[in-house]
C-alpha cells in the first residue's frame, strides 16, 4: 500500500513537472485564428478543423485513453453532447494515441464524438499542448473553444476533468449570447 501511494505521488509530481516542460510554443489565445489541423479520427478518416467551419468547436486535448481523469472528462462531454449539439457545437478530442486505441476507448466508454490521433505530436505542439515526460510525450489537458469562423474564443489551460464540460457549456452560452447581441 505504501509503495502504491508513493507511486501515485511520483506520478502527480511528474505531471506537474511535465506541465512546465511543454514545447515552448504559445497556446492560441482568445481572438486569434485557431491553427488548422488535419488528423485521422478513431474511424481512420481524416478530419480538418476547416471542415468544421460554421459550427462551434470544443477542441480538447487529453493525456491518455482509459485513465481515470480522461475517462471522466470524456464521459462528461458525452453526457452533455445533446446540449452542445443544440448550441451548434461539436466536440473533438485529441491525444497522441493511435486509431486502434481510440476505437477501443470509444467502444468501451460509449463515446460518439471524434477522437483524433496526433501520433506525430504536431497538432499538440501547435496548440502548446504537448508535455514531455522524458521517456514519453503526451497531450496536456487543455481545451480551446473555437467559434464558427475559426477564431479561438476561450482557452482553458487549467482543466478540472470533473467540472470541465459544464464550464465549457456555460462559457459557450455566454459567448453565443454576447455574439447575438452585437
Amino acid at each position: 500500500m505504501i509503495l502504491i501511494a508513493g507511486t501515485v505521488i511520483v506520478l502527480a509530481v511528474g505531471f506537474a513537472v511535465a506541465r512546465a516542460m511543454r514545447t515552448g510554443e504559445k497556446a492560441p489565445s482568445s481572438g486569434t485564428p485557431a491553427p488548422d489541423l488535419t488528423l485521422n479520427s478513431q474511424d481512420g478518416k481524416p478530419l480538418s478543423l476547416r471542415d468544421l467551419r460554421g459550427k462551434w468547436v470544443v477542441l480538447y486535448f487529453y493525456p491518455k485513453d482509459f485513465t481515470s481523469g480522461c475517462t471522466r472528462e470524456a464521459h462528461n462531454f458525452q453526457r452533455d453532447l445533446r446540449q452542445y449539439e443544440q448550441k451548434n457545437a461539436i466536440i473533438v478530442g485529441v491525444s497522441v494515441q493511435d486509431e486502434a486505441t481510440h476505437q477501443k476507448f470509444c467502444a468501451k466508454e460509449g463515446l460518439s464524438f471524434k477522437l483524433l490521433t496526433d501520433t506525430k505530436y504536431e497538432v499538440s505542439s501547435s496548440y502548446d499542448s504537448l508535455v514531455n515526460l522524458g521517456v514519453a510525450k503526451l497531450s496536456a489537458r487543455h481545451t480551446f473553444l473555437i467559434d464558427p469562423s475559426g477564431v479561438v474564443r476561450k482557452t482553458y489551460l487549467n482543466v478540472n476533468a470533473e467540472k470541465h464540460s459544464a464550464e465549457v457549456l456555460a462559457d459557450l452560452a455566454q459567448l453565443q449570447l454576447s455574439t447575438s447581441q452585437k
